[in-house]
C-alpha cells in the first residue's frame, strides 16, 4: 500500500497547486483525479471566456501566455496540461474515491477504484462543478433537460428554455439563439444577474428589450412535458413549446464526500465547510480544503485567482507539524 504525506483530491487548477506546493517542499504526494485533468474546465462550455486575465489564473510560477485579453477554455487546458508536465507532478487520473477511513490519530487510509492508499494529510480540492443545482420539477429527469451546456451548434433551430440569469445562463443563451434558436429565459429573479461578465450584461439586455429573446421575470419552471414546458409568471401560467430546457441553476460541491470525511458544515442554508482560514484545516485533522469547496453553495465567492494562495497556507501548516 502507497504511503504519502500528502493525498490530494482533485486535479483541477488548486490541486495542481497544492501539488506544485507540495513538491516545492520536498513532501511526499500524490493527486488523485476522478475524471481527466482538469476536469471541470474540461466541462466548460467549448467557447467561454474566463473572466479573470491570464495571469490570475498562473499556478507554480508558469506563465500563462493568452493572445486574447481574456483566456479561453481551450487556451486554460493547455495551460495546465502544460504546468502538470513540466512539473512532473504525480496525478493518477480517472481514479474515484470510495472510501477515507481514520488509522489512527495522524494517519488514514484512502481506498479508490483502483488501490489503497495510507497518507498522514488528504486536501480536498475538488471544486464544486460535478453537482447541479435541481430544479424538482416533475418532468426534470427526461432527456431534453440538460444541466451542463456545451456546444452552441446542437440547438440550432430548436425551441430553447434556458433557466437562470447567471454567467453560463446568458452565454447559453446568446450563443444558441446566435445560432438559430428560438430562446427563452426563465430567471427567478427581477433582473440579470450582477456578476454576469461586464462585456456580455449589455448584449443580453439589448437583445431581451429587442425581444430577440424573451424573458420571463420573477418566474420558475414548475413542470417539464415532452413537448412543452409550465412556467409560473406574475401574471399566470404560460404553456411553451419547447425542444430543451437548458438548466444552468448552478452547482454545489460533494457534501457527500465532506460528511464523509466528518467535516462539520453550517446549518444554515450555505452548508459551509468549517476550516481555520490561516492554514485551511478543517475541524478533522490533517483534512484540509483547498478552493471553491470552501464555500459550500455560496460557489460566487472563490475562484481560481482567489484561491491560490490556499496551497501554500497548507503545505506551509504541513511542514510545521513534521
Amino acid at each position: 500500500m502507497s504511503r504519502y504525506d500528502v493525498f490530494i483530491i482533485g486535479g483541477g487548477p488548486i490541486g495542481l497547486a497544492c501539488g506544485i506546493a507540495a513538491q516545492k517542499a520536498n513532501l511526499n504526494y500524490i493527486i488523485v483525479e476522478k475524471g481527466c485533468l482538469v476536469n471541470s474546465l474540461y466541462n466548460y462550455p467549448v467557447n467561454m471566456t474566463f473572466f479573470s486575465t491570464s495571469e490570475r489564473l498562473e499556478i507554480g510560477n508558469v506563465p500563462f501566455m493568452s493572445l486574447n485579453p481574456k483566456p479561453k477554455r481551450a487556451e486554460a487546458l493547455e495551460y495546465y496540461r502544460r504546468v502538470a508536465k513540466d512539473k512532473q507532478l504525480n496525478i493518477h487520473l480517472f481514479e474515484k474515491i470510495e472510501s477515507v477511513q481514520r488509522i489512527d490519530e495522524k494517519t488514514y487510509e484512502i481506498r479508490t477504484n483502483k488501490q489503497n492508499y495510507i497518507s498522514t494529510n488528504i486536501i480536498v480540492a475538488t471544486g464544486f462543478y460535478d453537482i447541479p443545482q435541481l430544479l424538482h420539477v416533475p418532468g426534470e429527469d427526461l432527456p431534453k433537460v440538460k444541466h451542463y451546456y456545451d456546444d452552441p451548434h446542437y440547438y440550432a433551430f430548436q425551441k430553447v428554455i434556458v433557466v437562470g440569469a447567471s454567467n453560463s445562463s446568458v452565454d447559453a443563451a446568446l450563443e444558441t439563439w446566435r445560432k438559430g434558436a428560438e430562446v427563452t429565459m426563465v430567471i427567478r429573479k427581477d433582473t440579470i444577474g450582477k456578476s454576469v461578465k461586464y462585456w456580455v450584461k449589455p448584449d443580453i439586455e439589448n437583445r431581451i428589450k429587442e425581444g430577440s429573446i424573451k424573458a420571463y421575470f420573477n418566474s420558475n419552471i414548475t413542470a417539464i412535458h415532452e413537448h412543452a414546458v409550465d412556467i409560473q409568471t406574475p401574471d399566470g401560467m404560460v404553456t411553451l413549446e419547447n425542444d430543451f430546457v437548458l438548466a444552468l441553476t448552478g452547482y454545489h460541491p460533494d457534501f457527500n464526500l465532506l460528511k464523509s470525511l466528518h467535516i462539520t458544515l453550517s446549518e444554515d442554508e450555505k452548508q459551509c465547510p468549517l476550516y481555520d482560514g490561516e492554514t485551511m484545516e478543517t475541524n478533522q485533522r490533517g483534512i484540509y480544503l483547498a478552493g471553491v469547496v470552501c464555500g459550500g453553495f455560496d460557489t460566487h465567492k472563490l475562484f481560481i485567482e482567489n484561491s491560490r494562495v490556499h496551497a501554500e497556507k497548507i503545505i506551509d501548516d504541513i511542514k510545521k507539524k513534521i
